[in-house]
C-alpha cells in the first residue's frame, strides 16, 4: 500500500469514527436529560411527601398563609372545648355581623388555649387551621355558600381536665409559678397553668401594659413550657439513676455519714439548714434529699456517660410537642472542671429545666420507663358533633428500662412514706415523687418544686409543680400536688 493510499484509508477510518459519534450523540443526550428529569421527579416526589408528613401542619398554619385569610371570610371559627365538652373559646356574632371571640374561663386557660387577637397563641395559634376548616353537610355548605352565610368551623376538643384545670389554677393562687398535669400512660396533657396570667378577653385593652411589663411578671410567657429554672433536688432522680447505672451491682451497698456539711472537689457543699442526716444509703439519700451524699456520688460519675443520659432524658434536644417552648440545657462535659460537678449533681449549677420538661421525665418513671409523646388536642369534630379526626396515643421512645423505673418509684415513694413528701401521706392512695428547693441567687431565695404521681401501682396521673421564690417543695409545692390528687381520686 502506498502512501496516498494510506492516508486516505486514515482519513476515511477518521470520517467514520466522527460519523458513529454523530449517530451516538443524540442518544447519549436523550439518556442524560431522561437522568436529569428523573431526578427532579424523584425529588420532587419526596419533597412532597416530606411536607405531607411533616411540614404541611406548620406551613398551613402559618400566620403568613394567605388561605388561613381566605377561609376566614367564609367560616365562622370553631369551638375550643374541654374533655368533656366545656366551651373554652368561641366565636359570637353581634347583629351587625360582626365577631369577637370570648373566653369563658377568662384567665385560667390563657396560656395553654392561647388568644386570638395580638397574635394567635397556645391552641388558638397550632389548630387555626382546623378551627377555620368546615366539615359540615356538603350541601349546606354549598347552599350557605350562595347565600353568603359563613359554615361554621370544626371544633377542636382537648384533653383538658377542666376541674383540675381550677383547682390547679387556684391551689398556685396569686404566687407565680407553673403546675402541669399529665396521664402517662397516653402522654394526655390534662392541665397547664402559668402564672401570672392575662384575661384574652381584655388583651387588646391591657396590651400596652402587657407588653411594658413594668411590674416584670412576664404574663404572656408561658412559664410552664418556657420558664427555664435551675430543678434542685427533683434532679436528683437522674443523678441517682447515673450511678446506678454505673453500680449496678453495689449501689445496694452505698453508705455516706452526712455531717450537715462538706467539701468536694474545692465546693462547699451544705444540706438544708445544714441538717445531719447521718448515716444514710442510696434509698434514704435520696428521700432526706442530702445534698451532701449526692454531691459525694457526683465525684465518682462519668460524666461523658453523665451527660448521656441527660441528653436521652431531652436536656439539650428538642422536646416532642409542638407548644412553644425553651429547650432544658445541661452544660458538663469532658472538659469541665471538677469544681463543677458537685453543684450540678444536687440540681444547682448551670443545669435549666422546664416544668413541662420536668413533667415528661416523671412521666417516664410512671410508665415503666417509656415516655408518651405529649398531646393536648383529642380529637376534631364538625359543628354538629360529627367525629373528624380522632388522635391515639403514640410512643416517644423507651428512656430506661422497666427494672430502673421500679427502683427509682420505690425511692420516689420512700420520699412520700418517711421523707420531705410526708404531707402526701393519708390520702388513701399511694403516692411517689420528688421535693426540691432550687435556689436563684446569692440570697439563697428558692423556688419550690415538686414532681410526682400516683397511684404507684398504676399511675394515672403525673403532676410537675414550681412556685417561685417560695421557699421548699415540701412546705409551697406538695400542698398544691395534694390538692389536684384529692380532686382526681375523690371523683
Amino acid at each position: 500500500m502506498n502512501r496516498n493510499q494510506k492516508e486516505n484509508n486514515d482519513v476515511l477510518i477518521e470520517e467514520n469514527i466522527k460519523s458513529l459519534d454523530k449517530t451516538k450523540n443524540p442518544n447519549r443526550e436523550i439518556v442524560m436529560i431522561t437522568y436529569i428529569f428523573v431526578g427532579l421527579f424523584v425529588l420532587l416526589t419526596t419533597y412532597f411527601a416530606y411536607f405531607l408528613f411533616a411540614d404541611s401542619d406548620e406551613v398551613i398554619n402559618n400566620s403568613y398563609n394567605k388561605r388561613q385569610d381566605l377561609l376566614a371570610e367564609r367560616v365562622i371559627r370553631g369551638e375550643i372545648q374541654g374533655s368533656n365538652g366545656e366551651t373554652l373559646a368561641k366565636t359570637v356574632e353581634d347583629k351587625k355581623g360582626n365577631t369577637s371571640r370570648v373566653y369563658p374561663y377568662d384567665e385560667m386557660f390563657a396560656h395553654i388555649v392561647g388568644r386570638f387577637e395580638k397574635g394567635k397563641t397556645g391552641i388558638e395559634s397550632s389548630e387555626n387551621f382546623n378551627l377555620l376548616t368546615s366539615h359540615n353537610n356538603p350541601i349546606m355548605m354549598v347552599y350557605n355558600e350562595i347565600s353568603g352565610v359563613k359554615n361554621p368551623g370544626d371544633n377542636i376538643i382537648t384533653t383538658l381536665d377542666v376541674k383540675l384545670q381550677e383547682v390547679a389554677y387556684n391551689a398556685l393562687g396569686s404566687q407565680k409559678g407553673a403546675v402541669v398535669v399529665l396521664e402517662p400512660s397516653t402522654g394526655k396533657i390534662l392541665a397547664m397553668v402559668s402564672k401570672p396570667d392575662y384575661d384574652p378577653n381584655e388583651v387588646s385593652r391591657n396590651w400596652e401594659d402587657l407588653t411594658d411589663d413594668t411590674d416584670n411578671n412576664s404574663a404572656l410567657v408561658n412559664r410552664a413550657t418556657q420558664g427555664l429554672y435551675p430543678p434542685g433536688s427533683t434532679y436528683k432522680i437522674l443523678t441517682a439513676l447515673e450511678y446506678i447505672r454505673e453500680n449496678e451491682n453495689t449501689y445496694k451497698d452505698y453508705e455516706y455519714t452526712c455531717s450537715g456539711q462538706g467539701i468536694f472537689d474545692s465546693v462547699s457543699i451544705n444540706c438544708y439548714k445544714n441538717e445531719k442526716h447521718g448515716k444514710v444509703d442510696l434509698l434514704h439519700s435520696f428521700s432526706e434529699s442530702c445534698n451532701t451524699s449526692f454531691a459525694n456520688m457526683g465525684t465518682s460519675l462519668n460524666i461523658g456517660s453523665f451527660r448521656k443520659l441527660n441528653e436521652t432524658f431531652l436536656f439539650n434536644r428538642s422536646l416532642p410537642t409542638n407548644i412553644p417552648y425553651k429547650q432544658s440545657s445541661f452544660v458538663l462535659d469532658s472538659h469541665s472542671k471538677k469544681s463543677e460537678v458537685p453543684q450540678t449533681v444536687i440540681g444547682q449549677g448551670k443545669t435549666l429545666v422546664s416544668p413541662f420538661h420536668n413533667a415528661l421525665i416523671t412521666a417516664t418513671i410512671a410508665n415503666g420507663g417509656t415516655l408518651m409523646t405529649p398531646y393536648v388536642v383529642d380529637h376534631i369534630t364538625n359543628s354538629s358533633g360529627t367525629l373528624i379526626k380522632k388522635n391515639v396515643p403514640n410512643i416517644y421512645g423507651t428512656l430506661m428500662t422497666s427494672k430502673e423505673a421500679k427502683i427509682l418509684t420505690q425511692m420516689m415513694e420512700e420520699v412520700v412514706t418517711s421523707g420531705t413528701g410526708s404531707a402526701l401521706n393519708g390520702l388513701g392512695i399511694h403516692s411517689a415523687g420528688k421535693t426540691g428547693s432550687a435556689e436563684f441567687n446569692d440570697k439563697q431565695q428558692s423556688h419550690a418544686w415538686f414532681v410526682g404521681f400516683a397511684p404507684t401501682d398504676k399511675p394515672q396521673l403525673v403532676v410537675s409543680i414550681i412556685v417561685e421564690g417560695a421557699g421548699t417543695g415540701s412546705s409551697h409545692a406538695v400542698p398544691i400536688a395534694k390538692k389536684i390528687f384529692q380532686e382526681y381520686f375523690n371523683r
